[in-house]
């Protein structure tokens, strides 16, 4: 295949530039056709053995969305008391969620079971299932960036606990809480870099055998 032309290639290093995490949304609806063509990545993505081991729960009502609101909360204190001094400190200004505002919430799934695929490259390495699910996540994501939308990756949750709340299947393990929205604003510099948490790196470090 040949290689795209320039303009293309400079449009996607702005796209992955300016992908960054969201955790600020307005409250403003998403057009549920704007939203089914982001979810059509994840048609698109690689998968282990052609897989396709994402599972998408898609979080509505106003129980669902409490419940895993309010996990989150207690997750966030609990990992609020690991820090001390200014670290705690800083923490505790940190806006780590958008599940109060964005009106598209989604737990993405790996059917940790599933039998397509036929189990092949999952037999050494099941966790290939997941790594999977996370790749098919990166192009919703740069999808739903590419049209305008946020989308932010909530991670301090207790999991058994969303599950049970959302009445996940057996079998499935949770990969990623969504929130995706409309941003209030946009960075291509991430928000924990803006407020001193941590740098990002200039280059990548790489190692030879």
């Amino acid at each position: 295949m040949e290689a795209f032309a320039q303009s293309f290639q400079d449009e996607l290093a702005r796209l992955m530039r300016w992908r960054r995490d969201v955790r600020r949304f307005r409250t403003d609806p998403v057009d549920e056709a704007l939203l089914q063509e982001c979810l059509d990545a994840f048609l698109l993505a690689p998968s282990v053995g052609l897989s396709e081991p994402w599972r998408v729960l898609r979080v509505e009502s106003d129980a669902a969305r409490t419940a895993a609101y309010e996990n989150f909360k207690t997750a966030n204190s609990a990992a609020l008391a690991g820090y001390d001094g200014d670290k705690a400190k800083l923490y505790a200004g940190l806006k780590l969620s958008g599940m109060a505002e964005s009106p598209v919430q989604l737990a993405i799934y790996c059917d940790d079971e599933t039998a397509k695929g036929a189990g092949l490259g999952a037999g050494t390495m099941p966790e290939m299932r997941r790594y999977s699910v996370v790749g098919a996540i990166n192009l919703f994501w740069l999808t739903a960036r590419a049209k305008g939308l946020g989308v932010g990756w909530v991670s301090i949750l207790d999991p058994v606990k969303l599950n049970a709340d959302l009445r996940a299947p057996d079998g499935w393990s949770l990969v990623a809480y969504l929130c995706v929205g409309w941003p209030e604003t946009v960075s291509k510099t991430p928000e924990l870099e803006q407020i001193g948490w941590e740098d990002r790196r200039p280059h990548l470090p790489t190692e030879r055998r």
